[in-house]
């Protein structure tokens, strides 16, 4: 009886061409629920049947058409700011990303989407965005990151609010709450924009932001470490039109000493997972391809011996499955020398696959569909190395929800009904 209700329920889903994250809010159930009836493992809820057959037959009710709140996506990325906020009733109905492999991966996550993605936001008016509650973006960390900083110097090239092509997109965002005073914002960068600049990029970022007349509460630096197998620290600035008693000092952080571990991203490589080309070979082990050469890990190793002579810090992050990785960085691509995977003292080390990097970056969820990946490696390694730690943001989004939704029926699971870390 489950398999042909999962049947059923899949069949009404996909015909009325809505997601899974999209339809839980409309039927008042988590998304891990709604997936439990996707795979047949309990029986769907005749009111959540009823929603799809309105929405097949075009009918629909007002609950339907109403979210909980309205966001904008900007500088979106593949999406993991999105991912983390729709879970609770969010309607995207704006997406700005101006790479074009980047949009092919949002794209083809977010398949429903009744707009288009927006390519430079720069050269969009504010006024032609759509009215929203809530403003969403990742604006551009290089030009304040540590890593960008270094190398912008090293070439002699401006960086931060002197970098024309990405530090001063902080304006670009500033203007648009300026022109639609949405009901709050949230902004995430990385931990050194705090002290770019001996601290004055900052203080112009938060002046700029309660200039605009919005309460701009103490912004918090969240280490993903708790929630994902990774060290990876980023500021969140949370901003909204009215005075409120928001703070993130309750907001509870899994402690870093007690996060998962690698072992529950990596590949088993022992049968027990489904293959999955061109990751995994048909026996489940992963690809050669991923292992490095030894020219390639011979190089590593002089590289890091010449430092480490020198009394410098650099080198190769080598892990194993009860260890927690570096930052994953948009140059992995490069080498992957900030997470390699030990494969004992007989075998070069090997790169992070890029379902690997999927669920280190928690795109990827036990009882959830598999993030696509329609892209080459060289742009997925890319594109998770600029993204953010999916777990965090709905942690911040949950935190954030009641002073953003417009819905009092809005269902927000707790964190024990979420889907969990790839296991």
């Amino acid at each position: 009886m489950l398999d042909e209700s999962r049947s059923n329920f899949s069949r009404l889903r996909e015909r009325a061409g809505i997601s899974v994250e999209a339809l839980a809010p409309l039927v008042g159930y988590s998304p891990a629920t709604v997936y439990r009836w996707e795979r047949g493992e309990s029986l769907p809820r005749q009111a959540a049947l009823t929603v799809l057959e309105d929405l097949v037959r075009g009918r629909g009710g007002p609950e339907l058409k109403e979210p909980a709140f309205r966001f904008i996506d900007l500088f979106a990325g593949i999406g993991g700011i999105r991912r983390g906020f729709e879970p609770f009733g969010g309607k995207c109905v704006f997406t700005s990303e101006w790479d074009r492999w980047a949009q092919t991966t949002y794209s083809a996550n977010f398949p429903h989407d009744d707009h288009e993605i927006t390519g430079d936001i720069t050269k969009v008016k504010a006024e032609d965005i759509p009215e929203h509650d809530l403003l969403l973006a990742g604006f551009p960390c290089q030009p304040f990151s540590i890593a960008g900083v270094s190398k912008k110097n090293a070439l002699g090239r401006a960086h931060g609010f002197a970098d024309e092509t990405q530090g001063t997109l902080f304006f670009d965002v500033a203007r648009i709450i300026a022109e639609h005073r949405p009901k709050a914002f949230l902004l995430e960068n990385v931990k050194n924009l705090v002290n770019h600049d001996r601290g004055h990029t900052f203080k112009v970022i938060m002046a700029r932001l309660r200039d605009l007349g919005y309460h701009v509460p103490t912004p918090r630096v969240i280490n993903a470490k708790g929630y994902v197998p990774q060290h990876r620290e980023r500021i969140l600035i949370a901003g909204f039109r009215e005075e409120c008693d928001f703070t993130f000092d309750d907001l509870d952080v899994p402690s870093p000493l007690n996060g998962p571990r690698l072992s529950s991203i990596l590949h088993p490589e022992d049968g027990t997972e489904t293959p999955e080309r061109p990751f995994t070979g048909p026996d489940g082990r992963v690809s050669q391809k991923y292992v490095l050469t030894d020219h390639l890990w011979r190089y590593l190793q002089d590289y890091a011996a010449k430092h480490r002579a020198a009394g410098n810090g650099f080198g190769f992050g080598l892990v194993g499955p009860g260890d927690v990785a570096r930052t994953l960085s948009a140059r992995y691509y490069k080498d992957g020398s900030e997470i390699l995977i030990d494969r004992g003292p007989e075998n070069n080390p090997r790169r992070l696959t890029p379902r690997e990097c999927a669920r280190l970056m928690g795109f990827d969820r036990s009882g959830s569909p598999q993030f696509v990946i329609p892209v080459s490696d060289t742009q997925a390694y890319k594109q998770f190395g600029n993204s953010v730690a999916v777990p965090v943001i709905e942690a911040v989004a949950r935190h954030m929800a009641p002073w953003i939704t417009t819905k009092a029926s809005l269902d927000v699971a707790s964190e024990q009904e979420r889907p969990q870390l790839f296991a």
